[in-house]
């Protein structure tokens, strides 16, 4: 039988050795611990300070803990149910979600620790009542088109192209987060949600109550964090490819841009500018006068953004010096060679202060002094050449049981930079997230994908679950990252549209390993990263040129609505993508669509993502009157209506008449 404790803010429970309570932890919400033995441990992975009551009554074997609308209740009067299984409620009385029932003589458990050797450990099992009927979004980023996550399994782990970001918002008024980052899986089942952690120390979860998705992002971004306020530059174009290898590169392609008055907000320098992996410096045959550089892109209104990555190369010229200080990731056995690319590379450890402390004082001293002050924080899951968690360990812990902190821990490193030398954070582009990411003003990009039709389709996804997980700030590789050839006619069109995409998006930047490929070579003769084939928009033939011309072109007209959206981001937690149930949540037909987003409240956005295709179905939802942006003809909402599509247009509609500058610009 259950033992209750009432504390201020939560209630206690204590049944043989576990240990289990849930505590009030902001607006609607409680977060819930527990232990199989032990004291808790209430230090936060992710979650913030906060001060909230609570009201707690035990009576009769049950007992009942309230933080505004949401309730939760543990009833001892099952004899089979000697645990203690939680349940959760809004203010209506409507069950929200439940622990998994015991089955009676099965004897199942809804909390399931299974210890490791060596003590202190376990394999975690956290089992739900399943929800068939419910409709789930968020999670963070995986490479599917699937809009409805209800019957998916994921995987809780960070990847090139994918991010976990354990937080998911359901269509019954409810969200969840998952608040540990130990690698696992969840699977979404009919008849059970469960999570699955493969090392950690207790159980750890947190749950809101709302009535509409805004008010649940809203309290969920209160109690994680929310993105900065959006510098401007981040809502123009960003060029960049694989790869400008020299100063004059980088100088040739500004100065066309300024002579054809195509606006550059941020132009990207890629990786292998540097002597070797790890030494955080130009490679001073390749770029002789990095200050200049900055200074002529800056009278253009360019800002330049240089590629860091996390690898150290072991004949790096701080190698040595990081391995005697502790400073790299520890392999647990054979040789430290974490990824072979271009040598023998190890990671710093990004989450060791002492870590970040070192590299941004290298990056500040190397880039900053020439007036570079954006980074692209590359390989920030950090991809291991073989995923083997279980060989490393962080100075966090074993990587199997805190191996998702290690993206966010990685840009923390230079937003807390920032502040400290400049007062303000800027924009870092990261390949990676997981909870909390996006206060450290993470822009996150969908890693190394493909340049196909298919990979464009998985993007509208991808961005949109990021959005419910918390990180407002997202992006791809316009063009797909590997693969295209600027003469393909059929990678011409599948730029176009994924151009024009991208003009909608959070954050607009073209990218990609174009083909073919041409060798580079250092001073000494050694090989180096190959550059691959041009990537600005006069690369494409004339009539690609005039379209992506015209895209940038909108984008600078939507700027003064994207403000706008990012401020709600900063200030609400609202994403900036946005799907369409998010602003209506009663229209059920809005809930599994999934090419199609808002962006911001006002612009429906309906991209085309078949190659060939000339007209495409959208669908409106239900609770607006929408206006064709470009014909300027009117439809009420909850319909399907057929738009056409030729290349150099996509189907864009408003919001009751709102936005009204776009109107014949498309």
């Amino acid at each position: 039988m259950t033992i209750f404790t009432k504390g201020p803010n939560y209630l206690e429970c204590q049944n043989d050795n576990e240990r289990l309570r849930i505590i009030a932890w902001g607006q609607n919400s409680f977060r819930v611990v527990a232990t199989p033995t032990g004291p808790l441990d209430l230090a936060c992975s992710a979650l913030l300070p906060t001060d909230t009551a609570a009201t707690v009554t035990v009576a009769d074997g049950q007992a009942t803990i309230t933080n505004g609308t949401l309730r939760c209740v543990i009833d001892n009067h099952d004899w089979w149910d000697r645990t203690g299984r939680l349940r959760f409620y809004n203010a209506a009385g409507d069950l929200l979600l439940e622990e998994l029932n015991p089955g009676g003589a099965l004897q199942r458990q809804a909390r399931r620790f299974e210890p490791l050797s060596g003590g202190g450990q376990y394999a975690l099992t956290a089992s739900f009542a399943g929800q068939p009927a419910a409709h789930f979004a968020g999670m963070g980023q995986y490479q599917q088109t699937i809009a409805d996550l209800n019957g998916t399994t994921l995987e809780l782990a960070q990847r090139n192209s994918q991010a976990s970001v354990p937080f998911y918002l359901a269509s019954t008024g409810y969200g969840f987060l998952w608040h540990n980052p130990a690698i696992g899986s969840v699977t979404f089942g009919k008849n059970v949600i469960e999570w699955h952690a493969q090392a950690t120390a207790q159980l750890d979860y947190w749950i809101t109550a709302g009535d509409t998705p805004a008010q649940i992002e809203a309290q969920y971004s209160a109690v994680v964090g929310r993105a900065p306020m959006m510098p401007d530059y981040g809502l123009g174009f960003w060029q960049s490819k694989l790869r400008y290898a020299t100063q004059a590169d980088v100088l040739a392609v500004a100065r066309k841009y300024h002579e054809l008055k195509i606006p550059v907000s941020v132009l990207v320098i890629d990786y292998y500018h540097w002597p070797r992996c790890g030494d955080y410096r130009f490679d001073p045959h390749f770029f002789p006068d990095p200050a200049a550089m900055a200074e002529e892109c800056a009278r253009y209104g360019i800002k330049l953004m240089v590629s860091v990555w996390p690898q150290i190369d072991e004949r790096s010229e701080n190698y040595a010096d990081m391995r005697e200080r502790g400073l790299l990731v520890h392999t647990n056995h054979g040789l430290p060679v974490q990824m072979k690319f271009h040598g023998n590379n190890e990671f710093y450890d990004a989450t060791n202060p002492a870590a970040r402390h070192y590299v941004w004082d290298k990056v500040q001293k190397n880039y900053g002094a020439h007036g570079i002050h954006l980074f692209w924080l590359d390989e920030a899951e950090p991809e291991f050449s073989t995923y083997d968690f279980a060989n490393y360990t962080y100075y966090a812990g074993s990587v199997l049981s805190t191996g998702n902190l290690y993206p966010r821990e990685y840009v923390r490193g230079f937003y807390e930079g920032e502040i400290a030398a400049n007062g303000h954070p800027e924009v870092n582009l990261v390949r990676c997230a997981w909870v909390g990411s996006q206060r450290y003003g993470a822009l996150v990009w969908s890693g190394d994908i493909h340049s196909t039709f298919q990979d464009l389709r998985n993007q509208i996804s991808a961005g949109l679950h990021m959005g419910i997980a918390g990180i407002p700030w997202w992006t791809t590789d316009i063009g797909g990252f590997h693969g295209g050839r600027p003469d393909d006619p059929v990678f011409r069109e599948l730029l176009v549209r994924w151009f024009q995409f991208g003009a909608f998006s959070p954050v607009m930047r073209i990218h990609g390993a174009r083909q073919p490929m041409t060798k580079v070579y250092k001073a000494n003769g050694e090989e180096t990263e190959a550059v691959g084939a041009p990537n600005e928009v006069w690369s494409f033939g004339p009539e690609v040129e005039k379209i992506l011309t015209k895209f940038i072109r909108i984008r600078v007209l939507l700027k003064p609505y994207l403000e706008k959206v990012m401020t709600a981001a900063h200030e609400t937690g609202a994403p900036v993508m946005r799907p369409l149930f998010y602003e209506f949540p009663n229209d059920q037909a809005a809930w599994p669509v999934n090419d199609q987003f808002l962006l911001g409240a006002d612009i429906l956005v309906a991209p085309i993502v078949h190659a060939g295709d000339r007209q495409r179905e959208v669908y409106l939802p239900a609770g607006a009157e929408w206006t064709d942006a470009r014909t300027g003809q009117h439809y009420a909402g909850g319909q399907r209506v057929a738009a056409a599509a030729p290349l150099d247009s996509l189907p864009v509609f408003l919001r009751d008449g709102r936005q009204t500058e776009l109107q014949g610009r498309l």
